[in-house]
């Protein structure tokens, strides 16, 4: 059993089928991502990211290669079969960020680097993007090799992930061009009483 079908909050959401009905596609459902969802994955990540930056955080190629790497680091949501949200993360074993971390899974860090969060474009607006942090967060406090999650993003972006309990760690030292950014953390390590009362 994969850690992602043991935490009780990671299991799909089913509507119930009208009676006589043989088969439907859950309504909602939460599950890591796969190497065969890189080119939907991308196709929101670039219509996400280029319209508002001029970069994505992930190449197709490199969508591919986490996807490939650490899977169980991704986590998708999909309405009625189609992706409408994403995260994609990897591993990485240094406090701060640096340009390797951009590219590198290091299978024996301890810290999650998530390289993007994007939500399709017609379910913006919907609270989505939120709740499919806070899913996310839930499930790597089920990992116990795992202690902290970073992130880097844009100054406007503080706030929404600061409302999803991540910290300002400071200025990344990394930059994509003209673009600079602000590094965040999150503290998993300190929600052992979580792991302990959540069925992980």
């Amino acid at each position: 059993m994969s850690a992602l079908q043991a935490v009780p909050f990671m299991k799909p959401l089913f509507m119930r089928s009208p009676q006589g009905r043989r088969h439907t596609l859950p309504a909602s459902e939460f599950r890591s991502l796969s190497p065969e969802d890189a080119i939907s994955v991308f196709e929101i990540e670039r219509e996400a990211f280029i319209s508002v930056s001029g970069e994505c955080p992930l190449h197709l190629d490199e969508v591919r290669h986490f996807l490939t790497l650490c899977p169980e680091l991704s986590l998708g949501w999909f309405e009625e079969g189609r992706l409408v949200a994403f995260v994609i993360g990897s591993l990485w074993d240094q406090e701060r960020l640096n340009e390797d971390a951009l590219t590198l899974h290091k299978p024996h860090g301890t810290t999650v680097h998530i390289h993007v969060l994007a939500v399709h474009r017609t379910f913006r607006q919907q609270g989505k993007g939120p709740i499919l942090m806070w899913r996310y967060l839930q499930y790597l406090r089920c990992l116990p090799h795992v202690h902290r999650a970073v992130l880097m993003c844009e100054d406007f972006l503080v706030p929404f992930y600061q409302k999803s309990g991540f910290r300002a760690q400071g200025p990344s030292e990394i930059k994509v061009g003209p673009l600079t950014f602000t590094e965040m953390f999150y503290p998993v390590q300190g929600h052992a009483y979580m792991r302990r009362n959540s069925g992980c």
